[in-house]
């Protein structure tokens, strides 16, 4: 089934703005012309421009035409467990590069987030994530053993290795997302093709099953110039994330409503 109209149109002005096709500064088309683009009346052009406005991609309005402000693309967090598909729903072409992927003991840090005791085999996971060929993302992941070894018969350069995961039965119904800044080291400066010391946005996930069984641990290390986050509540909803103290976010665990 297509998608909404005006998720189509905000689709395709996002493909525009991270291309490069509508640069910052630059003005988006009119309403007028997007309508004669695509067919259709302002209503749905209005909703597309007012849905990139709440992104932070373009600016204006009052009078104004809006302009575009920002080539980051935002992340919501119901994508949060599928890189593949949130790169796909920007209009944009995902792509990896599994760099290594072993059974080794758990580590003192997999052990607490995993609640396991030093030492239990897991699998370990390193993979360089593809936008349109450009590296985005650094992602280090360890899985519990009985989850992990379904990755072994499968190819995890050809998508999404929660899809696969969730073909096998695997329940991924809970995360818990902290999410912070840090500095590229040597490892990281490299993969993501920034200087060392370059501050990057780092996204740590622990996801378990819908009875609360942990399923993996990440540590997710994005370029800023490529990605954003954003978070939506409203007073009639619990936040998807409460604000912490001088440690950081403190996340409240989210159900993630669709399959990764």
């Amino acid at each position: 089934m297509d998608a909404p109209l005006h998720e189509r149109v905000a689709s395709d002005l996002r493909r525009r703005i991270s291309s490069g096709e509508l640069p910052v500064g630059s003005a988006i088309p009119s309403e007028s012309h997007l309508c004669e683009q695509w067919g259709i009346s302002r209503g749905p052009i209005r909703q597309a421009l007012a849905t990139l406005r709440a992104e932070g991609l373009i600016g204006g309005g009052r009078g104004k035409p809006p302009v575009v402000r920002s080539q980051s693309m935002p992340q919501p967090f119901e994508t949060f467990l599928s890189f593949s598909r949130w790169v796909e729903l920007m209009g944009r072409t995902p792509g990896q590069r599994t760099l290594e992927i072993a059974r080794r003991p758990a580590t003192p840090e997999a052990c607490d987030a995993l609640g396991l005791e030093e030492g239990e085999p897991v699998v370990q996971m390193l993979r360089l994530r593809l936008m349109d060929g450009l590296p985005a993302m650094v992602e280090r992941t360890t899985f519990v053993w009985p989850v992990g070894r379904l990755l072994f018969d499968f190819d995890c350069d050809s998508g999404s290795v929660f899809a696969h995961l969730s073909r096998c039965g695997v329940d991924l119904s809970r995360a818990r997302h902290v999410i912070d800044a840090v500095a590229a080291d040597e490892a990281d400066a490299g993969l993501l093709d920034v200087p060392r010391g370059a501050p990057l946005l780092r996204e740590r996930r622990q996801t378990s099953s819908a009875s609360g069984e942990p399923v993996e641990f990440s540590d997710d290390r994005y370029r800023p110039d490529l990605v954003s986050f954003t978070i939506d509540n409203s007073q009639q909803a619990h936040p998807a994330l409460l604000r912490g103290g001088p440690n950081g976010l403190l996340p409240a665990l989210t159900p993630q409503g669709e399959t990764p």
